[in-house]
């Protein structure tokens, strides 16, 4: 008895010698003993090139050339995407990916602090910085940000790498604050879903037309001459966005107990319409009120509605031509400016279609529930009940990468697609063929 009391003392005190060196900084033994106990199974099996155990939970993921950048909530990461091992690490709120391909960088940030850094993405280093910038804008071809002073606020477009300039266009004032990358603008919204994170598809080419909004007006910027060509007030029952180089305005009217929608679209600074529809473009909740909240669902150029009986419909914005009308029950799953996924109506097979070509492509099988995404790279199909992702080429339909998966699809680049479950990160190469 005597002899099992002094081991129970001995393990107590022990325990107490642990704790407090832990509290005091001296040696820490429980994250990795917690580590180890919360470690996963692999959550691409026999897929995966890699399998990552991460610093915490990604607000986001991008891929940036052959760099896989996970933004954390204070501090990103870098990882090579051919061998899984960590490039650096640096302290930063936010994060986005300017460029493409060798020109690819990642901007960084503080929230509720003006300016941001522009870094390297395979080593970290510091190529630029800004410390006075009230908001940036990240794309493949350019970074946008805004300064503004006594005098008003001025926005300057610039060369992912660096240089001079490419235009400066002066502004009274925005209604926008700096709270992380790439505030809202008017624009086209991707189609995603719950199971598929809203940012796969990585940055987009800046558009044609930019719309600055503040209160009640949208000043709009031609990104190519870069000079601001049109203010524009928008009504109580009305949106003001931009898509394929136009400006579009729904207006609702409210009649019988509902809500009629009709598209007018310009070509700024000309007023006169280039083309008007009856059509809605989800703008608003169903109802007589009229409000809308939320720019529509499209990619570039395509913007997605229903007509009159409720059948969806894919509009070119620059000329209004009508690029795919649905039958019965056919539902959009996902859309951009060069293809469209579209779930059969009974709900048993999904269809890509070319938006140039017109016409359709390749058909799949699929589950209940399934959702979709498009990319640069790959059009990308979850089917939760069976536990699938499955990347295919979005012209050919030639399969990619298939995977039984508990993983949620975060991102993709020309050579792969991660998945992320919980604190693990997983890269699932493609095959070499991405032929379409």
């Amino acid at each position: 008895m005597a002899s099992g009391g002094g081991w129970r003392g001995y393990a107590v005190c022990a325990v107490v010698v642990v704790i407090v060196l832990a509290a005091t900084g001296v040696w820490n033994p429980f994250p990795k003993l917690w580590s180890w106990i919360d470690r996963d199974e692999p959550i691409a099996p026999g897929a995966a090139k890699w399998q990552a155990r991460l610093g915490g939970t990604p607000r986001s993921v991008t891929i940036a050339d052959d760099v896989v950048i996970v933004e954390y909530r204070t501090s990103i990461e870098a990882y090579g995407a051919g061998t899984g091992v960590r490039l650096w690490k640096s302290d930063a709120d936010w994060s986005a990916v300017a460029g493409s391909g060798a020109n690819a960088v990642v901007v960084t940030g503080r929230l509720i602090t003006k300016g941001y850094q522009v870094l390297d993405p395979r080593t970290g280093a510091v190529r630029r910085t800004d410390s006075a910038a009230t908001a940036v804008w990240t794309y493949t071809n350019a970074i946008l940000d805004v300064h503004c002073g006594d005098g008003g606020c001025e926005l300057t477009a610039r060369d992912p790498r660096g240089g001079d300039p490419l235009w400066r266009v002066p502004s009274p004032s925005l209604g926008i604050v700096l709270d992380g990358d790439n505030p809202d603008l008017p624009g086209t919204r991707p189609l995603t879903g719950s199971q598929i994170d809203d940012q796969i598809a990585g940055p987009s080419l800046m558009p044609a037309l930019l719309g600055l909004p503040e209160d009640r007006q949208v000043r709009i910027v031609d990104t190519a001459a870069g000079r601001l060509v049109q203010t524009v007030a928008q009504g109580t029952r009305q949106r003001v966005t931009v898509a394929g180089g136009r400006l579009l305005t729904v207006t609702g009217e409210a009649r019988d107990g509902t809500c009629y929608y009709r598209v007018a679209a310009t070509d700024p600074p000309a007023t006169d319409p280039v083309w008007r529809r009856d059509l809605n473009l989800r703008t608003a909740d169903d109802g007589a009120e009229c409000r809308q909240d939320r720019d529509p669902v499209g990619g570039g150029d395509v913007v997605l509605g229903v007509d009159p009986v409720g059948r969806q419909v894919l509009i070119a914005a620059h000329d209004g031509r009508e690029l795919w009308h649905g039958g019965e029950g056919e539902r959009v799953l996902a859309v951009d400016d060069r293809y469209a996924v579209v779930r059969e109506g009974d709900g048993r097979g999904a269809r890509g279609r070319s938006l140039a070509r017109g016409g359709g492509g390749w058909r799949r099988s699929i589950g209940a529930g399934t959702q979709a995404a498009l990319t640069p790279y790959a059009a990308v199909l979850v089917e939760p009940k069976a536990g699938r992702v499955t990347a295919i080429s979005p012209g050919s339909g030639a399969v990619l990468a298939e995977v039984k998966t508990t993983g949620k699809p975060y991102a993709t680049g020309p050579g792969g697609l991660v998945l992320v479950s919980g604190r693990d990160l997983a890269y699932v190469p493609f095959a070499v063929d991405r032929a379409g």
